[in-house]
């Protein structure tokens, strides 16, 4: 019974450190992102959120197609811009919303270094290369997978 106690313990202990260091690792990441600023004045386009670190950024917004301006088929064109505004990387998002006045929903996450200012405009086709974007965030699930496999690696 003592032996089982111990057991226990340590399962507790274990517990209590894995959720320690998640609160930890998830404040740290979230830290280390700042806003960046927005250079035009595209209203079918609002960002949410748009922040990046040294090495990388997020981005999550919004698409709205106004019956006036009628979108589909079109493409939303995002520049990057380093603190000097040299361009550093270029992102299209093609716009799927059918209906005249709906809205469609994007997130974006991006490797670019030190990335201060971005540029939305609405462009009808690809015009230069874009950047490759990481494919998204991945999910507890995935990280804990992920975990497992690293630790039956190692083990």
């Amino acid at each position: 019974m003592k032996r089982m106690r111990t057991f226990l313990k340590y399962a507790i202990w274990l517990i209590l450190f894995f959720i320690f260091s998640e609160f930890i690792i998830n404040v740290g990441l979230n830290s280390s992102y700042k806003n960046i600023k927005r250079k035009d004045e595209t209203t079918q386009v609002q960002m949410e959120v748009a922040q990046a670190t040294l090495v990388n950024g997020r981005m999550r917004g919004t698409i709205t197609n106004t019956s006036d301006d009628y979108l589909t088929g079109k493409y939303v064109r995002i520049d990057f811009y380093s603190k000097r505004d040299i361009l550093v990387g270029t992102k299209y998002i093609p716009i799927t919303t059918t209906q005249a006045t709906t809205t469609q929903e994007f997130s974006a996450y991006f490797e670019l270094n030190e990335v201060t200012s971005y540029n939305v405009s609405i462009v009808d086709h690809k015009d230069t290369e874009e950047i490759k974007l990481i494919p998204e965030e991945w999910t507890k699930s995935e990280i804990i997978v992920a975990t497992i496999f690293t630790l039956l690696i190692f083990w």
